[in-house]
């Protein structure tokens, strides 16, 4: 019998096929995700409902189609899609979606991402629990799910979501550029020709060098989450290789870019946050920025230079996106390389962060290790994982041996010092980790903080 709290994660679904979840849990889901809808005042409406090119994803899709279909309501089917496509259609057309992707995991993973219409996230507190706790009354039953009544249709809304994105940010008119784009198997691989490539009609000044654009979820290549340096070691030597002006890479369901400037060396998410902040704030002045805690301190710094007002979150998208829709702030980014637009319906969209990269290059002369470096104030670590039996003991214990700092415990503790340096230490939502962040202003005091730390998280 499955049991949904093991894949009913904070912000999605997320396991292994066929041992944690299979078609009959996804047509469970299906059903309960149509009731919930039902109870959250979105009566009727046609579901959403788009995959990535993991082999478990069209049977899993088919199967919580069908359950949507026997509550009565239609399915449109969008067949291959970036999460943040579905995004798009769900924000477009005013209709509740699901994206059966699970991101940048290995291949025997799969998972869902659901939201309502206009893209509103679904997390525990926004319909994801009561989507659990109805699946799995119905698997305990152990009965067969009612008979399909409502329609399917089948609409391809990738040309769409392309010239969307293209209306926001203007390509037309940049210097001309080679980029270098590592698709790690995944959804870029379908998604980047519309929106920068071959396909775009209106031919735009950019050579496209793709690396890894054959959909295979077995990710021969390498695993499709750029948020571990071994990942970006064939995009940073390809980009050398070509003398490309940037590298660009996209995890598995697209929805996260990293950046790689013409050196190979990779630019830091805090830095995109901050270029891209300036970008959105010269268009909207004296609008609200959202960061994440753990995104450098020079963010909030440059927002506030380019006359916006910067407004700390915790970590992950649901925060994000619930800090946005209280603040209608105009861009929110975090260090994992999500980026959320007021323009994008408060989504994510990574391909949108990387046009305006793009462009941000395009429109001036200089290289990007030059025009990012305005933005890279600090030295960061990066995320460092310390696995802990007792992680509450743990970070009270590291709280104790440092009462000169300013404490912040909005996610984990965070302690400030005087001469600019910090970190955080958060305790994994589903494993037994610590996770440390140090920043400092100097290499060498960022080395000795996170060294001290660790040495007291592992002790």
């Amino acid at each position: 019998m499955a049991d949904l709290s093991r894949i009913v994660k904070a912000y999605d679904v997320r396991g292994t096929v066929p041992e944690q979840w299979d078609e009959r849990v996804a047509g469970a889901l299906g059903v309960a995700f149509a009731q919930m809808l039902d109870t959250a005042g979105e009566p009727g409406q046609a579901v959403l409902i788009g995959h990535d090119m993991r082999a478990s994803g069209p049977g899993l899709a088919a199967a919580f189609a069908t359950g949507v279909r026997a509550e009565g309501r239609p399915v449109i089917e969008i067949g291959l899609a970036s999460t943040d496509m579905v995004y798009y259609a769900s924000g477009a057309l005013g209709l509740p979606g699901a994206m059966f992707t699970a991101s940048h995991n290995p291949a025997q993973y799969n998972g869902i991402k659901l939201c309502h219409a206009g893209a509103r996230p679904v997390g525990q507190d926004s319909g994801l629990a009561e989507v659990r706790d109805r699946a799995q009354a119905l698997l305990d039953k152990d009965e067969p799910l009612g008979e399909p009544t409502a329609p399917t249709q089948r609409r391809d809304l990738l040309p769409d979501y392309a010239a969307h994105l293209r209306t926001l940010v203007d390509l037309a008119n940049i210097r001309p550029l080679t980029v270098v784009v590592d698709a790690g198997n995944g959804m870029g691989g379908h998604t980047v020709p519309s929106v920068l490539g071959d396909a775009v009609l209106e031919a735009l000044p950019l050579r496209i060098v793709p690396l890894y654009f054959e959909l295979d979820g077995t990710f021969p290549n390498h695993e499709a989450n750029p948020l571990d340096p071994a990942n970006l070691v064939d995009l940073q030597r390809a980009v050398v290789a070509h003398g490309a002006d940037i590298g660009l890479a996209f995890d598995g369901d697209a929805d996260r870019c990293f950046v790689v400037d013409e050196r190979g060396e990779p630019v830091s998410p805090s830095a995109i946050t901050a270029l891209v902040a300036a970008r959105e704030l010269a268009k909207h002045p004296g609008a609200t920025v959202i960061h994440n805690l753990i995104t450098s301190s020079a963010v909030p710094e440059i927002i506030r230079e380019h006359g916006g007002e910067p407004v700390v979150a915790r970590v992950g998208h649901s925060f994000i996106k619930a800090e946005m829709a209280r603040t209608n702030a105009v861009f929110g980014g975090e260090h994992s390389a999500h980026y959320y637009f007021r323009d994008f319906w408060f989504a994510d969209t990574g391909m949108l962060a990387a046009m305006h990269t793009l462009a941000a290059l395009g429109e001036q002369p200089l290289p990007l290790s030059t025009l990012a470096a305005e933005y890279e104030r600090y030295v960061a670590s990066g995320e460092i994982n310390s696995t802990v039996a007792d992680q509450a003991a743990k970070v009270a214990e590291v709280r104790a041996a440092y009462p000169e700092a300013e404490a912040d415990e909005m996610d984990g503790l965070t302690l400030r010092f005087p001469d600019g340096a910090w970190f955080n230490l958060r305790a994994s939502n589903t494993e037994p980790l610590l996770r440390l962040n140090v920043e400092a202003p100097t290499a060498e005091r960022m080395a000795a903080l996170r060294d001290e730390v660790l040495d007291r998280v592992r002790r």
